[in-house]
């Protein structure tokens, strides 16, 4: 069952306790009660660390596969989390007094860690069976990638993505966003019971790279002017086009694995995957030397054919 649902909680003392039990619930739901104990108390422990040291929106949600949930607390803060120091014996009747923080958190997570991202954070774990005396999980920090600079070469090609569908744009963005999360935590925490994940995310970043600033930031402003449609210009590589030709096809072999729910990622619907096909398929058209179509709610009509724009 993919697991799309989050929970939005109160600035208040009584968000541990919610998301404490829906939690629960979503492990009675997976059929994982195995994890109830570890993901109830490590969930409560980050919620409370979130309420006193960051900033609203405070959200929990599961994300991860079926074999490995990932329980995640997210704020509204760009400070990361420290770590848990190595704590003395003499000071355990203290920390039994006071809450052991991230520090019961790695005592109850088989993997853990946080991504910063431009307008928050957000601080997992993958519960564990049963607690350990000591947090023997390894520490797992994820950063934005740096902003990539617009081409510079004489031979870069003029891009015109003309009638671009804003929201619709939107709402793949962050469909794409939270699947390309997925493979990497996926790379960082599980390299060896998911050994194509790193190369997968290797193939996103290099996917990522190849769009300049300038395009993002154009469908940016139109956003935030509330526009519905935009069009954007920028320059790229033409060597790119096979790039995007190969990644097509990794996007419907992504959405197989949604839909088989050996990634706990939502698919594309049909109006994501047919918008994608034309964002696709303009690019390597356009950088193979055709002139520009605009959107008009369909994909180029030689796009599965020729490239297999998927």
């Amino acid at each position: 069952m993919p697991l799309s649902s989050e929970l939005t909680l109160a600035s208040s003392p009584r968000a541990a306790a919610d998301a404490r039990r829906w939690v629960g619930d979503v492990c009675e739901r997976l059929e994982r009660t195995d994890l109830v104990e570890c993901a109830e108390l490590g969930v409560s422990e980050l919620v409370a660390n979130a309420i006193l040291h960051a900033t609203a929106p405070f959200k929990v949600r599961v994300r991860g596969t079926a074999s490995h949930p990932r329980i995640e607390v997210v704020d509204g803060s760009t400070r990361p989390p420290v770590p848990p120091a190595t704590v003395p014996e003499d000071d355990l009747d203290l920390l039994l007094t006071f809450g052991r923080g991230l520090a019961m958190v790695a005592q109850c997570a088989v993997a853990w860690g946080a991504t910063i991202e431009s307008d928050g954070k957000i601080v997992w774990f993958e519960p564990a069976q049963q607690m350990t005396d000591e947090g023997s999980a390894e520490w797992v920090i994820d950063q934005q990638d740096r902003p990539h600079p617009e081409p510079t070469s004489d031979v870069a090609v003029e891009i015109q993505l003309l009638g671009l569908e804003v929201p619709l744009y939107l709402s793949l963005s962050q469909q794409y966003h939270e699947l390309r999360r997925e493979l990497r935590l996926l790379s960082l925490s599980h390299q060896s019971d998911y050994p194509l994940a790193g190369d997968l995310t290797s193939m996103f970043a290099n996917f990522e790279r190849q769009f300049p600033d300038t395009y993002h930031e154009q469908i940016r402003q139109a956003a935030n002017r509330g526009l519905p449609r935009v069009d954007v210009r920028f320059s790229m590589m033409p060597e790119a086009a096979p790039i995007f030709v190969t990644m097509t096809e990794m996007f419907d072999v992504a959405d197989a694995f949604c839909r088989a729910e050996r990634l706990l990622s939502m698919a594309r619907t049909t109006p994501q995957r047919t918008f994608h096909n034309w964002l696709l398929g303009e690019l390597i058209h356009q950088l193979g030397g055709a002139t520009a179509q605009p959107w008009n709610g369909q994909s180029r009509p030689d796009s599965s054919s020729t490239s297999q724009v998927g």
